[in-house]
């Protein structure tokens, strides 16, 4: 099959790339920095002629919850346009489990604009939500990160490996439209401030990391709120399993 990957130049978009390709399925890599701009709809058409599924994995660049919702509502019509223009069958979004449980995050409100446009756009879909990734705490840490010390929110995910999201991407991405996927997670749940803390161990770094609530993550947060659902797809690599490929 020939597959369109938008976000194909980031993390999870090049492994799904990778997946795809190894499975014998010609991948499109849509990307801006490839000459496909999403926002812009230049070169969109071109990309996806001939193609049969799109997996849409892009990300937002960091912004107020009115520039997020409106950066996913754009990309995301421009997408599913140009895909009913070129035919294609099958649309697979990457979004986020507990999507509707976090209300105060500019990125779910991003998520939510673009599951709603899939879900009701001209093109057969899928939505895949999974759960965050091994690397999550590592970037959160980054984004404080001040002179070795970082501040972190405590908590609880289920994380599950950048690789094993890619294969249930493109898994689905050959097969019939589904509607909304269950969760995909991880194996086992972890406290972000500890992933942090033996992430940046296995890459022999030291940051003093402060758990505080507040920025991105508030105590609306805590709990179970970021937990996948109870009949989740469980992903098989562990959190120790990635952190050591990491080393």
């Amino acid at each position: 099959m020939r597959i369109a990957v938008a976000g194909a130049t980031g993390n999870i978009g090049a492994l799904t790339v990778a997946a795809l390709e190894r499975a014998g399925h010609e991948a499109v890599r849509i990307s801006r920095s490839l000459g496909v701009d999403l926002a812009t709809g230049a070169g969109l058409d071109d990309a996806l002629a001939g193609v049969d599924a799109v997996v849409d994995a892009i990300s937002a660049p960091p912004a107020d919850r009115e520039e997020t919702v409106a950066y996913f509502g754009t990309t995301t019509r421009n997408l599913l346009a140009a895909g009913q223009r070129a035919g294609v069958r099958h649309h697979v979004l990457l979004s986020i489990a507990g999507l509707d449980r976090v209300r105060g995050n500019a990125h779910y409100a991003g998520k939510r604009e673009q599951e709603s446009l899939v879900a009701a756009g001209p093109v057969p879909w899928t939505i895949v939500p999974a759960t965050q990734f091994h690397d999550f705490a590592e970037m959160v840490a980054s984004w404080t990160e001040q002179d070795g010390v970082a501040t972190i929110a405590p908590l609880l995910l289920q994380p599950i490996a950048p690789a094993d999201v890619a294969a249930v991407l493109a898994e689905v991405a050959v097969g019939r439209p589904l509607g909304r996927h269950v969760d995909v997670a991880g194996p086992e749940p972890q406290d972000m401030v500890d992933m942090a803390r033996r992430t940046h161990q296995a890459r022999g770094r030291t940051v003093r990391l402060v758990p505080t609530w507040g920025g991105l993550f508030g105590p609306d947060m805590a709990g179970d709120v970021l937990l996948p659902g109870p009949d989740a797809r469980i992903a098989p690599t562990t959190f120790d399993e990635w952190l050591a490929t990491r080393r």
